[in-house]
């Protein structure tokens, strides 16, 4: 088993240590962070998302799975650079007031950045002024992408989109939107411009709107 599985494993079955551990190794061996993002980080991902979709009563186990993917994430994130040159857009990004959760945003922000984009990230439980100010204060923002994974925080969503149809300033600004209470029928009706289920489509679709 090569250390790129070795980290998919670790994440899926929720070893934090390991999988820290495993990916400083991974990174003492000049193993690509882009190749332990796309070959294990994502992968792992997306198994704990079907495994949370079938065993929604083993929160331990999908915890300590969240827990994993967190401590890879903030260990590969400053090694996950734009490749030179002027970056493709600048977007901010956050999880919506009334949500505390961020590992999906987190992944979305390195899938942005990996893919050549500016990323302004505000966090969590951002509301609607917050993201205003921050579109506001950087005038080259042109996306803005906006998670929840609590249905209660999705009304705040709704909120955050209006606010932004009705200035007329920030008319041009783009919005997606994305997270595990949002679907394509909740986007269309609160009127953003794009939904994505994953992070890796999150930046491709990001992409349609610069080229």
């Amino acid at each position: 088993m090569t250390i790129v599985q070795r980290i998919k494993e670790a994440i899926e079955v929720g070893r934090p240590k390991e999988t820290e551990k495993l990916i400083k190794q991974a990174l003492s061996e000049n193993v690509k962070p882009s190749v332990m993002l796309e070959e294990a980080m994502i992968p792992a991902m997306r198994s704990a998302g079907e495994y949370y979709r079938n065993n929604d009563g083993d929160i331990p186990r999908i915890l300590a799975a969240a827990r994993s993917m967190r401590k890879g994430l903030d260990i590969l994130e400053p090694y996950i650079e734009t490749e030179g040159g002027k970056p493709l857009a600048t977007i901010v990004l956050g999880t919506v007031k009334g949500d505390l959760h961020d590992m999906g945003k987190n992944l979305v922000a390195i899938m942005f950045r990996s893919a050549g984009f500016k990323v302004i990230d505000l966090g969590v439980d951002v509301s609607e002024k917050e993201f205003l100010k921050a579109v506001r204060k950087n005038p080259d923002v042109s996306l803005v992408c906006i998670s929840s994974l609590l249905t209660t925080a999705m009304p705040e969503m709704r909120h955050v989109v209006k606010t932004f149809r009705e200035s007329k300033d920030l008319a041009h600004i783009k919005i997606m939107v994305g997270g595990g209470s949002v679907d394509q029928e909740f986007a269309d009706d609160i009127g953003a411009d794009a939904y994505t289920e994953t992070a890796v489509d999150a930046a491709e679709k990001a992409k349609t709107f610069f080229v």
